[in-house]
């Protein structure tokens, strides 16, 4: 299946192949986080391959809570459909534990395919989860688990749909039971493994040569976090096969906006900022406005536009 997908062009490929040979093509794959659909767009522009929706990101930017599972799978669904009208970059998407039992997970993975996501991550915690990066995470069994990826596997409606399974369970019950867990977890039929809050890049390659197989591993190269920030170059030296970058273009923005707002009541104005911002000419760009526009044009030349 994956050769007759790689002669595919892009535009016959679904967004699984296309996942899957960005996966072959880059060693690692590096996966940006968009926080809306005007984020792929821009991802797409600057050259990535492939785009990621983090439930933290869409808990923190979409609805301004935190990450705490206080969101909801048609939340989850409403975003992914937005961002996939936008941009047709392969979409890997944050599902946390899978918003209920087996029958809502099914559902769930029913709904990423219909609106045009490429793949999924669900992870290992309780249902009233946290930040992989906090202290105090609940993990459930490994045969809860495993469960959970086979509820994933049997709803797949694709078989390129890819599904990778994460456990935050190297915090809580060491690196050999972790690597115990994905191993299981791929003989679940998990396409790929997340391992969490790794500190140490021998930990990744404990993992990719217990998997041994290819596309084994992914990391979560998350700022200000448990893991330190390891290049691509590092991270492929260690046989990792995907990095996610989940947060790194949001917290930039939201560092931009907080010194606006400061600079408008100190300043009166944002003259001082203007260097630092997006123009006009960028975003219209971006957007393609100027077809838009004169599509308008030809629409009403020669009458009153309503």
């Amino acid at each position: 299946m994956l050769i007759d997908s790689l002669q595919k062009t892009p535009s016959q490929q679904t967004p699984g192949e296309r996942f899957r040979a960005a996966l072959v093509a880059h060693k690692p794959l590096p996966v940006v986080g968009v926080m809306n659909p005007y984020c792929a767009v821009l991802a797409e522009r600057a050259g990535h391959s492939a785009i990621y929706l983090a439930g933290g990101g869409m808990a923190t930017y979409s609805h301004g809570l935190p990450d705490l599972a206080l969101t909801t799978l048609s939340e989850v669904l409403q975003d992914v459909r937005r961002i996939t009208d936008a941009c047709d970059l392969p979409l890997l998407v944050d599902v946390d534990t899978g918003f209920g039992g087996m029958l809502n997970i099914a559902r769930l993975v029913k709904g990423l395919i219909k609106d045009g996501a490429a793949a999924l991550h669900i992870e290992d915690q309780v249902t009233l989860k946290r930040c992989g990066h906090r202290p105090n995470k609940g993990i459930v069994s490994t045969a809860e688990m495993v469960d959970r990826v086979k509820s994933c596997v049997d709803a797949r409606s694709d078989e390129s749909f890819f599904i990778i399974a994460r456990t935050d369970s190297l915090a809580n019950e060491g690196l050999q039971a972790a690597i115990d867990r994905a191993c299981a977890y791929v003989e679940a039929g998990a396409d790929m493994v997340f391992a969490e809050a790794c500190q140490d890049l021998s930990q990744y390659q404990a993992f990719v040569s217990a998997i041994d197989r290819p596309h084994a591993v992914m990391a979560n190269i998350t700022e200000f976090s448990m893991t330190p920030p390891f290049t691509l170059e590092e991270l492929g030296g260690a046989g990792v096969a995907a990095a996610l970058f989940p947060l790194s273009a949001n917290r930039a923005m939201a560092a931009a906006a907080m010194k606006v707002y400061e600079t408008i009541l100190r300043e009166g104005s944002v003259k001082s900022m203007l260097g630092e911002m997006q123009t006009r000419a960028q975003l219209y760009e971006a957007l393609n406005y100027h077809a838009y526009e004169q599509k308008y044009d030809e629409l009403f030349q020669g009458q009153p536009q309503r």
